[in-house]
């Protein structure tokens, strides 16, 4: 949790640097050019922007709902909004994204699911959205690659390593649900560890419960060989995220007065960029996802309007995205409060009567 705190208080600050590094160094960008294109844009089309940016959130939680229920287990379509707003968050202020998982795991465990299903489901909703992403990949590189060869060579750097990267986390939690004991030697390891450092007590205790836990787990990843339909529902879900992230920056330029004919470049633009953020440990991308999607626009426009373009839809699917992601969760930290509360009254009422 301290962590958590400190790259709340990090957090804005790096957005305002990223902000001004980007705008510092373009030499016609002017923040007037910003608020004519903001005051001039078409309503429909913006609307169709913000509705994208919600749908990031909305097929995530979507997706959370169907692989848990494919599960056995009965959260509501408002639970799983909650546990995407969590990941998106806590991913997007913390390095590598380490923070999104756990913070959806507390809300999983909070609605009572068991840690076992809850591990099970976060594992395989992370291979579904590397598999969706790395699909949004493959789209580009058949069908526009051109789009990545317009980008300088550090950004063509970028976006390969960030390719090996998905592949490489594909591949090592597709082995986690495959081979059940492959995660039960890891958590045996930070066992033997935490002995030998003095961190642990009760320690036949914890290896008991850590076994009870891995026979769960095994069940769990049992169960998704039997639901392969869930499995493409979850997935599909996950492509219609990335779908949807990716088609804020287009409805952003639509919405701007953009020749249609020059969309799909935009798009792809933006898909490459997608890739390129999952390069490097930095919060949310920031910073790096400003680069590549400049970067990828400035062929297509001059840098004014690459950087107008950037800093507007950026601020859309990123930006504001958190901001509703973050009071999702401070409501879903409040209901929860409200909820053991009541629960606790109740009690002591039946103790007493």
């Amino acid at each position: 949790m301290k962590k958590k705190k400190l790259w709340n208080l990090l957090f804005p600050v790096l957005a305002v640097l990223t902000v001004w590094a980007v705008i510092s160094n373009s030499r016609n960008f002017t923040p007037d050019l910003l608020w004519e294109t903001l005051k001039n844009s078409s309503p429909v089309w913006m609307c169709g922007a913000v509705c994208a940016m919600f749908g990031f959130i909305f097929f995530e939680g979507t997706a959370l709902y169907v692989v848990l229920r494919g599960l056995g287990y009965r959260p509501g379509l408002r639970q799983g909004f909650l546990y995407s707003a969590a990941d998106i968050y806590f991913s997007a202020i913390t390095p590598s994204a380490t923070g999104g998982q756990p913070a959806s795991a507390y809300f999983m465990r909070k609605d009572g699911i068991p840690l076992a299903a809850v591990t099970a489901s976060l594992v395989m909703n992370l291979i579904l959205h590397s598999l969706a992403l790395l699909t949004v990949g493959a789209a580009g590189f058949v069908f526009r690659p051109d789009i990545f060869l317009r980008f300088h060579v550090p950004g063509r750097i970028l976006i390969v390593f960030g390719c090996g990267v998905l592949c490489f986390l594909g591949l090592a939690f597709c082995l986690l649900i495959v081979k059940p004991r492959l995660l039960e030697k890891i958590c045996e390891f930070i066992l033997r560890l935490a002995k030998r450092l003095h961190l642990m007590r009760r320690e036949a205790e914890t290896r008991e419960k850590l076994y009870a836990g891995m026979e769960q787990y095994r069940h769990c990843a049992a169960l998704f060989g039997r639901h392969k339909p869930m499995l493409v529902k979850a997935y599909c879900l996950n492509l219609l995220q990335r779908i949807s992230q990716i088609s804020v920056t287009l409805l952003v330029y639509l919405a701007a007065g953009g020749r249609p004919g020059l969309g799909p470049d935009v798009w792809f633009a933006q898909s490459y960029t997608a890739l390129g953020t999952y390069s490097v440990p930095i919060p949310g991308g920031m910073g790096v996802a400003d680069y590549l999607l400049i970067d990828g626009l400035q062929p297509l426009f001059n840098e004014a309007e690459a950087v107008n373009l950037e800093l507007i839809s950026r601020g859309l699917s990123f930006y504001v995205c958190m901001l509703i992601s973050a009071l999702t969760v401070l409501a879903g930290v409040l209901w929860h409060k409200r909820r053991s509360a009541d629960r606790s009254d109740e009690a002591t009422g039946n103790s007493e009567r």
